[in-house]
């Protein structure tokens, strides 16, 4: 069921993002949020084949280098995720200024890279520490909390119907992900939040692309008008 489940996870957020990028026609929103989808899928992909193959094979110690370096790769590009999705508000929101936010989202995300590749993580290793899952996770924290926030804001201000729930997407992934930093290695059951924290990030890019097709609609309607008149 996992095997399904993590598949299905791939599938569904490449293809949308590949998807979003092919049709946007230029919308350069919509062209980021195929990239973010992508990324997001091709970065996960990483741990989550290695552990696809783990589980058929019954033997997680010898998949333990690529498991480790995959969870790297996927730790960076949730993070880079996240800062597209930022661009994102910028551009959809017509935001010019808050230059402090965004050197803020840069920094978090710079952090957030260097942390995961000191060698103090030990991704190859079963038994990697946990307070340095909790430092490399601390930046990652903060570049969260500033979407829940702007998104929300943003979205309530615009009265933006297809993006009013994008903010909870944000909050379900890290509300699943922190408890698994923290417990997954002597409660391996809280690893099952992962679960909803991947259903999370397939609603948000499920949104972005339903978004980019009713403006693609609203925008042909428009033409239409025009012509008529």
């Amino acid at each position: 069921m996992e095997t399904i489940f993590d598949i299905g996870y791939l599938g569904a957020v490449i293809i949308l993002g590949a998807l979003m990028i092919k049709n946007c026609r230029g919308d350069r929103q919509f062209y980021l949020f195929g990239i973010m989808g992508v990324i997001l899928g091709v970065g996960d992909a990483f741990h989550l084949v290695p552990r696809i193959l783990a589980l058929h094979a019954g033997d997680m110690e010898s998949y333990a280098a690529a498991l480790g370096i995959g969870k790297m790769i996927s730790s960076i590009t949730t993070a880079v995720y996240y800062t597209l999705l930022y661009m994102v508000w910028r551009i959809r929101y017509h935001i010019t200024d808050k230059n402090e936010l965004t050197i803020a989202v840069y920094a978090m995300l710079a952090l957030r890279i260097v942390l995961c590749l000191l060698p103090f993580n030990q991704w190859t290793s079963l038994d990697a520490p946990l307070s340095w899952g909790i430092y490399r996770n601390i930046p990652f924290v903060i570049l969260g909390v500033i979407l829940m926030v702007i998104l929300y804001q943003s979205a309530k201000k615009e009265n933006d119907t297809a993006f009013q729930w994008m903010w909870l997407t944000v909050v379900i992934s890290f509300v699943c992900y922190i408890p698994v930093v923290l417990f997954a290695e002597t409660i391996p059951a809280v690893g099952m939040l992962m679960l909803p924290k991947a259903c999370a990030y397939v609603w948000a890019v499920a949104m972005g692309y339903r978004a980019m097709k009713q403006k693609q609609v609203l925008s042909g309607y428009l033409d239409r008008f025009k012509v008529i008149r």
